[in-house]
């Protein structure tokens, strides 16, 4: 044996006899280990790093020979200064103890003192070629963290480092490398110094697009594209056009890819947009049930397209003993200005119940847009002939009926911005109508109405959220009388003044009958606290809900109670249980819904 393999097998020995304080290890079970040191709650991520990186966890509860046992204490310093130096603490100060307990089995427990984190001295962060003059590749280095004076944390430098690199190809540098990239710690100096330099190369631009389809008359789908060739490139632009083509509905998969690679001496890169074409016809049914309808059957037909221009059809009936509908719809697509739909629609309804005996028919032509993000908006033209009657004439026995005959315009805005469209904990949605009529053209009566509704989500801790609701409607006429009623404000019901049932609130037709009349205004809200348990799929809700549908004076009804809560894959549901509390001898009312309350 040589003398320096002597020397280091003996040095080898004197560690591993003086490693820990006490007697020799001999053979045992590790049972639990205890970190202590990082209880702040600003340490959480930090603790949970270093249980991850121990791997004496693997060996808990199992037996462990005198060799393994000082092998793996002996790791555990080691893995435990590693999982600190992510954060900035490449100095801190661990101790190491393992006593036995009462059975003879081994507790280990790391005392940790962070020390001071390493702190970033000078921080050379820059961008060369076309991409320096881009302002936003400007912004982009200029936010980078962490900063000279700050602490040197990992994640915040790989997170800074990776969305300047994902930057710079979205905005089409597709050529951009590193010319320097290195981060130099000095443990003894406490100190970080960062090196980054990105060569952008050229910026590359929007090349010829090309579609893959072969169904759709060509030109079509075309017009969705946005940029004019050679414009500069820009991931959004594709991300913009494949959410166009969701929104046709036509394809059962999308693929757009640009090809930076096949760009000539013009930089100029091809994007293929490959389409695979849906099933054409989408039918649905279900079974419905109300106390005022009665039991029915709704069946739909959604042909998504009904020939090479990209036309729409749908057919929705709902037929129940006492209340029935049937609604055509064609949809031509529009891309001029904004994307969205030419649609025309032919809608029958008919009532048959003690409260009314009405009947309608509706032909409506709309155009519909995207705005931007948040805001989609609807113009439409609607034709309305609608009879309907309350009461019987006493003498003949015969229904004492009115007539309405109404076109107008209407103009519907919508607009939501929340973080989850199935489950929102943060944000907004609401809806915004205006529509009116002028007497003598083509309406019976002069009258306009404005209706607004906003709901508002936040999030309560990691298991609740509050649901906020408003909902405020009127009509200006003279002609009250003359309004038919699905033109009325009504409240009571799901979605309005829970406890009370539908239309149960608002003027009354004088007893007996005591049947809703609709109301020339409207104003409900509602406030719901949810609550799920663990933050699982089940949960509860309480709620108290108030408002009136009113001509005159308003007066506010209350209703409260509370709700079974289910997330389930298809989306949230909802069975409540309320009661109105200026009725106390009214029933409960049952409420079942499914779908976000948007």
């Amino acid at each position: 044996m040589s003398s320096g393999l002597f020397v280091r097998n003996c040095v080898l020995a004197l560690v591993l006899a003086g490693a820990f304080a006490g007697p020799a290890l001999a053979r045992g079970t590790i049972e639990r280990v205890h970190i202590r040191g990082l209880e702040a709650d600003a340490d959480e991520a930090i603790l949970q790093n270093v249980r991850l990186a121990l791997s004496l966890n693997d060996s808990l509860g199992q037996p462990q020979g005198e060799s393994r046992l000082e092998y793996l204490l002996l790791r555990t310093e080691k893995e435990a200064r590693q999982a600190l130096e992510p954060f900035g603490y490449y100095s801190p100060t661990i101790e190491v103890e393992a006593p036995r307990d009462a059975d003879g089995d081994i507790v280990v427990t790391l005392h940790i003192d962070k020390g001071e984190p390493v702190t970033v001295r000078d921080a050379h962060v820059a961008i060369i070629g076309p991409a320096s003059q881009d302002r936003y590749m400007r912004s982009d280095v200029d936010d980078f963290r962490p900063r000279s004076g700050e602490a040197f944390d990992h994640a915040v430098y790989e997170a800074s480092k990776d969305g300047i690199t994902r930057r710079l190809a979205e905005r089409g540098y597709f050529d951009a490398d590193f010319m320097q990239r290195r981060v130099r710690v000095t443990r003894a100096e406490q100190a970080a110094d960062i090196e980054l330099v990105w060569d952008s190369g050229a910026r590359y631009d929007m090349g010829p697009t090309a579609f893959h389809q072969d169904y759709f008359r060509p030109g079509l789908l075309e017009k969705l594209v946005t940029w004019e060739e050679g414009s500069y490139f820009h991931q959004g632009k594709l991300d913009r056009l494949r959410e166009s083509l969701v929104r046709l509905d036509y394809f059962g998969a999308i693929d757009i890819q640009a090809h930076p690679e096949d760009a000539g001496d013009d930089y100029q890169v091809p994007v293929d947009v490959n389409l695979v074409l849906a099933r054409r016809n989408v039918y649905t049914a279900g079974l419905s049930y109300g106390t005022e309808s009665g039991t029915g059957v709704r069946l739909g037909v959604e042909r998504r397209y009904v020939n090479a221009r990209g036309h729409k059809l749908n057919w929705d009936l709902d037929w129940a003993q006492r209340r029935k509908s049937l609604l055509t719809q064609y949809r031509v697509p529009a891309f001029a200005w904004l994307d969205g739909w030419y649609g025309f629609s032919l809608g029958a309804y008919d009532e048959q119940t003690d409260y009314i005996d009405l009947r309608n028919l509706r032909l409506t032509a709309s155009r519909s847009g995207e705005i931007d993000d948040h805001w989609t908006a609807v113009a439409s033209l609607n034709a309305l002939r609608e009879r309907w009657s309350y009461d019987m004439d006493l003498d003949t026995g015969q229904r004492l009926y009115a007539y309405a005959t109404l076109l107008y315009p209407e103009l519907t805005a919508n607009y939501v911005d929340v973080d989850d469209r199935l489950f929102p904990r943060r944000g907004i949605s609401a809806s915004v109508s205006l529509r009116g009529g002028v007497e003598g053209a083509g309406s019976d009566a002069s009258f306009v109405q404005a209706w607004a509704s906003a709901t508002w989500f936040k999030g309560m801790g990691a298991d609740g959220r509050l649901i906020v609701r408003g909902e405020a409607g009127t009509t200006w006429t003279d002609a009250l009388v003359d309004m038919p009623p699905s033109l009325r404000f009504f409240a009571g019901g799901d979605r309005s003044i829970r406890g009370y049932a539908w239309r149960e609130v608002g003027p009354r037709t004088p007893p007996p009958d005591n049947y809703a009349l609709g109301a020339k205004n409207v104003v409900t809200g509602s406030v719901e606290y949810e609550h799920y348990l663990r933050g699982g799929p089940w949960g509860g809700a309480v709620f108290v809900d108030a408002g009136d549908a009113f001509d005159d004076g308003f007066d506010a009804r209350v209703g409260v109670g509370v709700g079974l809560r289910w997330r389930s894959p298809v989306g949230p549901v909802r069975v409540d249980i309320a009661h109105g509390l200026d009725r106390p001898d009214s029933q409960f009312q049952v409420y079942l819904s499914l779908g976000a309350n948007l």
